[in-house]
């Protein structure tokens, strides 16, 4: 069943409510628990559902998306399988960038018809959740449908962030909206508690069915939805087109997915991972999630105290103090800091005794968090550099604020890739 599924991933978008990690970068390349990128979430969901042929389709600040996709995901010549990129290109035919999500499908299907597929899988490439697509793939058979979407149930008051629907006692999508801007355009797909009861889901009663952006066609039906209408967007226009004449349904899912498109969602995401029992786990051996190896050493812990914290390899420790937090690859926390409810991505690269001389010449700190720092409810982004004694304090804050060196969105301070704080700033 497998072998004939394509699957399509978006990774495109330009990620704006993710600024600045999306500063230098595409949104499906922020790094994520510290040594992973969005972008390993659907590739490995792939190969965890033994499907191996992935088309990943960029577009806005591609470079280190590109790059890590094609140093980290080979298969070998027995399988068939392949992960590539497909970048938006100007042809013949298009020569503008893609329009949406649809639209990126549209222009690349000469070469998505290379090969005899039975089914399309479209995935979004920025959503953080495990999994298994031929689950999904046995329901769309199963209830002889022309597409299937998968769906879950969502809280009322986060609707308008989603494509909301309809089910009939088959599953069956007969309403679609996607985004409603209203509160009382969200009133006739609040779900029965008797119909979330018969799912198998316990319900507040205040609760609508939203789609994860995760699409099944047929092969002749996509083939013919791009090529006998202009809709741009799979769910502001294919979709709620095709249900009036095609058999769409809906698969339920009942794990966890988070969209992580804001900062406050990114940031919570994170944190989530750090505690005891995480919604999301990387640590199921049955469902790893991949990404690029890079050899580096263990990390190096010397007289500190660490709580309900990741710390990933390459990492240096120094008399520090870290709770409930993250560290990223190669990040170096220097003696006498603070962290607390923190992401701290790490760096690209081991400063060298030369890096070590030329910051001392140029009057920089060195890459990391310096001596003394305080850092509170913060992402400090790679290769970013905090010199001596810098307090980012969670007191009385502003919601946002942007300035030449840091950020605050939603209540929480970036600091950007490359980023440097001048040794005694505060921020708070």
């Amino acid at each position: 069943m497998a072998r004939n599924v394509l699957a399509i991933i978006m990774a495109g978008g330009s990620g704006t409510r993710l600024w600045p990690l999306t500063k230098d970068r595409a949104k499906p390349a922020v790094p994520i628990a510290g040594k992973f990128r969005l972008i390993d979430i659907p590739i490995s969901n792939c190969i965890n559902s033994e499907i191996r042929q992935i088309f990943v389709l960029t577009q806005f600040n591609s470079n280190s998306l590109n790059r890590h996709v094609s140093q980290t995901y080979f298969f070998d010549r027995f399988t068939g399988g392949f992960v590539q990129i497909l970048a938006a290109q100007q042809t013949v035919e298009h020569s503008d960038w893609y329009q949406g999500t649809a639209d990126s499908v549209r222009k690349n299907l000469r070469y998505f018809q290379d090969r005899t597929y039975d089914h399309y899988l479209v995935l979004a490439g920025d959503h953080l959740y495990s999994m298994d697509y031929q689950r999904l793939i046995s329901h769309h058979i199963e209830k002889g449908s022309d597409i299937t979407v998968g769906v879950l149930p969502v809280a009322r008051e986060k609707a308008s962030e989603f494509g909301v629907l309809k089910l009939d006692g088959e599953s069956r999508i007969t309403e679609f909206l996607e985004k409603p801007k209203q509160p009382s355009d969200v009133d006739p797909f609040i779900a029965s508690r008797e119909w979330m009861r018969s799912q198998g889901h316990q319900s507040s009663g205040d609760e609508v069915i939203g789609s994860m952006g995760i699409y099944l066609f047929n092969r002749d039906v996509l083939l013919e939805l791009l090529t006998e209408t202009d809709h741009t967007d799979f769910g502001k226009g294919v979709i709620p087109h095709a249900i009036q004449t095609k058999n769409v349904s809906g698969y339920l899912f009942d794990g966890y997915w988070e969209d992580v498109g804001t900062i406050r969602s990114f940031y919570k995401a994170m944190m989530d991972l750090v505690v005891p029992c995480p919604k999301f786990n990387f640590y199921e051996a049955r469902r790893p999630i991949y990404t690029r190896p890079r050899y580096l050493p263990g990390a190096k812990i010397t007289n500190c105290q660490v709580m309900e914290s990741i710390i990933n390899e390459g990492t240096v420790l120094e008399e520090c103090r870290v709770e409930h937090s993250m560290i990223g690859i190669r990040g170096r926390v220097s003696q006498g800091a603070s962290i607390s409810r923190s992401i701290v991505m790490g760096a690209d690269y081991f400063e060298t005794a030369e890096h070590l001389v030329e910051n001392r010449r140029l009057n920089r700190p060195n890459i990391g968090i310096g001596r003394n720092c305080v850092i509170e409810k913060a992402i400090i982004d790679k290769n970013a550099r905090l010199g001596e004694g810098v307090q980012i304090l969670d007191r009385n804050r502003p919601m946002d604020l942007e300035t030449e060196n840091y950020m605050i969105k939603e209540g929480i301070v970036i600091v950007p890739k490359n980023g440097v704080l001048a040794p005694g700033t505060v921020i708070g």
